[in-house]
């Protein structure tokens, strides 16, 4: 979606980051080769994956309903 919105941008003659700061989530590797690079928020997905399936299998078993909070990075880049 964000590289699209760059794309989309830069068709209706704004300039990004200078008129528009533009970030995308997942931090794809396409991110890094966008004009221009693509700020993005790096999520460790196999990492949520893996808290997902326990936390279900605690929740089928009865256990408790403890908030999982995962870590997340910004890759700053030259959109924003």
């Amino acid at each position: 979606m964000a590289i699209g919105a760059l794309r989309t941008l830069r068709e209706a003659g704004r300039r990004v980051p200078e008129d528009v700061a533009v970030v995308g989530f997942d931090d794809i590797e396409a991110a890094a080769y966008t004009a221009p690079a693509l700020t993005s928020v790096r999520s460790p997905m196999a990492d949520q994956a893996t808290a997902t399936v326990r936390l279900l299998l605690s929740l089928i078993e009865g256990g408790p309903k403890d908030p999982v909070v995962m870590p997340n990075e910004l890759v700053i880049r030259e959109s924003s």
